[in-house]
């Protein structure tokens, strides 16, 4: 076959782009990175003002664009994406321009990087494409609305197949709020109920475990067949929450707002486990692949892997929205030029290469910092973390998902809870109950953390063992759980020398992670982000290899603030 390169270009919110280069992922990115606009919808004009100047990789000639949609207005500016294409972008040969619907993007880019050859897909996320316009087929009956949108959708993988993906069933939603709306709406009803806005539903889970989920009496969602139906209780907390208003404007209680999200969070646990045994019955696959936004849902994915009854089950590290570009670009490659080699997705790495030479030669010349070359810079780095001080960690290209991997990542001394508080407070400046995740060396895990699988991209919340609780309080939640990612022998060579001279120095191979960036922003691209970040925030370090630049004068320290 003759060399292919397909850019998968997701257009709805948390727009992104895609390149696969033979089947490989070269480059995949979030529109939000680039224009520092957290969750940035897809607009008309993306690719010329926002991707090509920051990607160079498209500039040369693709095959094939395969982009989606999701239900929102975008798609009815259907005429002015494929013009910009054309005009943007060079063809090989005559403009080749395909749409994959919503829920078959998220399931080809979760599938085939999956280490299964078959697997059961599901997809949950608020709402995908209109029934009109679902790409695939699907059997009856449906669950909903056919007329309605995509809110969950189940597949069996097989990747010797092609198609590669075979719709088993879909539920619906007609977007009436007084009707069942799924589990994506269920949890961004709780969520826009207690913190308004866009991509809040963290917060919710992180406030989950404060409250008693059997305090306000509220029942059970309905499960059947896949699709997920509110009890009139909850909708009516839906539509008259004003007892839960206190991160609001101060009405209601803490206390109230913390029961109902621990039980929203409770819920929405058990009604995904039921769903995902369902499929497991329907499918008789022995593993499963789960994505869609809702697979963000960290505490949720770890009772899911535990409870469902499948061997094994796979998270790719962007089952959000701004993952789908990945799975428009691998559907092009599998399903329309035919490859057959497989990418996986072992490590989250893939934003575009960072050139930082100016950035680190203007800061030569400045009062506030001193710029270093040090012979060992995992050393430093684990002297500072050591001693209390925050470093932030600046390298590589960026993580494609949203989560801080360790290349745009803020790193402390998890043994002293002051720690978090700090951190939430002075430099993230956010809610006071959020908790912040632990990197462990991934031979060490199971002294720590009761977790007998990896987690390379903090996707599973596990409870931390009760022996190391009192070792690692800033990285242990409420509820004795920490989002952990692991760090394998062959991972980031950085990260384990990191994480090997802090343990050689303290005897705790663990350190907190926290993504860099400030409030409501999303993680720093380049160079001069990061570097901002670090003067305008009280962190002592950055740490750019192969430099390591201090600030000069006094930072608060979080252990004697």
């Amino acid at each position: 076959m003759p060399s292919q390169r397909i850019l998968g270009l997701n257009r709805t919110q948390d727009a992104s782009l895609c390149l696969v280069e033979d089947g490989r992922v070269s480059v995949h990115v979030q529109k939000e990175r680039l224009t520092r606009r957290k969750h940035a919808w897809g607009r008309p004009g993306d690719v010329g003002r926002v991707y090509r100047t920051r990607v160079p990789e498209i500039a040369a000639p693709v095959d094939m664009v395969v982009e989606c949609f999701s239900s929102d207005p975008q798609r009815a500016k259907l005429d002015e994406y494929r013009r910009e294409l054309e005009e943007e972008l060079t063809f090989r040969e005559a403009p080749r321009i395909l749409e994959v619907s919503h829920h078959l993007a998220h399931a080809y880019g979760a599938f085939h990087p999956s280490p299964f050859d078959e697997a059961a897909v599901m997809v949950v996320d608020f709402q995908g494409s209109p029934g009109g316009l679902v790409t695939e087929t699907w059997p009856g009956p449906v669950v909903g609305e056919a007329t309605s949108v995509e809110v969950a959708s189940y597949y069996l993988g097989q990747a010797s197949s092609s198609p590669s993906l075979r719709c088993l069933g879909k539920s619906f939603w007609s977007k009436a709020r007084t009707s069942h709306g799924g589990l994506g709406y269920f949890y961004w009803a709780l969520t826009q109920c207690l913190f308004p806005g866009a991509g809040r539903e963290g917060i919710v889970m992180g406030l989950a475990p404060y409250g008693d989920p059997s305090a306000l009496d509220l029942p059970a969602l309905e499960v059947a067949k896949g699709g997920v139906t509110m009890p009139a209780a909850w909708i009516d907390v839906f539509r008259f929450p004003d007892r839960f208003r206190f991160f609001k404007d101060g009405r209601g209680s803490f206390r109230d707002c913390a029961d109902l999200a621990a039980a929203g969070q409770k819920v929405f646990e058990e009604a995904l486990i039921e769903t995902a045994r369902w499929l497991r019955r329907e499918s008789g696959a022995r593993n499963l692949v789960y994505t869609g936004g809702c697979a963000l849902n960290c505490s949720a994915n770890e009772r899911l892997r535990r409870e469902a009854g499948y061997e094994a089950v796979f998270l790719p590290p962007a089952p959000h929205d701004g993952g789908t570009a990945v799975g428009c670009a691998l559907y092009g490659w599998f399903e329309v030029s035919g490859g057959r080699e497989r990418w996986r997705w072992r490590e989250d790495y893939l934003g575009p290469q960072p050139d930082f030479a100016q950035t680190v030669e203007s800061l030569r010349s400045s009062p506030e910092v001193e710029v270093g070359e040090p012979a060992d810079l995992a050393e430093v780095a684990a002297a500072a973390l050591a001693r209390g001080e925050i470093v932030a960690l600046f390298q590589g290209r960026s993580e494609s998902g949203p989560r801080a991997l360790g290349h745009r990542s803020i790193l402390a001394d998890p043994r002293y809870a002051a720690v978090t508080a700090f951190i939430n407070r002075e430099i993230k400046e956010r809610q006071w109950f959020r908790p912040l995740a632990p990197i462990v060396l991934a031979e060490a895990q199971g002294e720590y953390f009761a977790l007998d699988v990896a987690s390379p991209f903090m996707q599973l919340a596990a409870p931390v063992r009760p022996e190391s609780r009192a070792t690692i309080p800033a990285v242990t939640h409420v509820d004795e759980t920490a989002r952990l990612q692991t760090v394998a022998a062959d991972g980031d060579p950085l990260l384990r020398a990191v994480l090997e001279a802090f343990a050689g120095r303290t005897g705790v191979p663990v350190l907190l992670n926290t993504s860099l960036n400030g409030r409501d922003e999303p993680i720093v691209e380049t160079a001069d982000e990061a570097v901002g970040l670090f003067l305008r925030r009280p962190i002592h370090h950055l740490a750019m290899p192969p430099f390591w630049i201090s600030k000069l004068g006094s930072t608060p320290h979080p252990l004697r603030c």
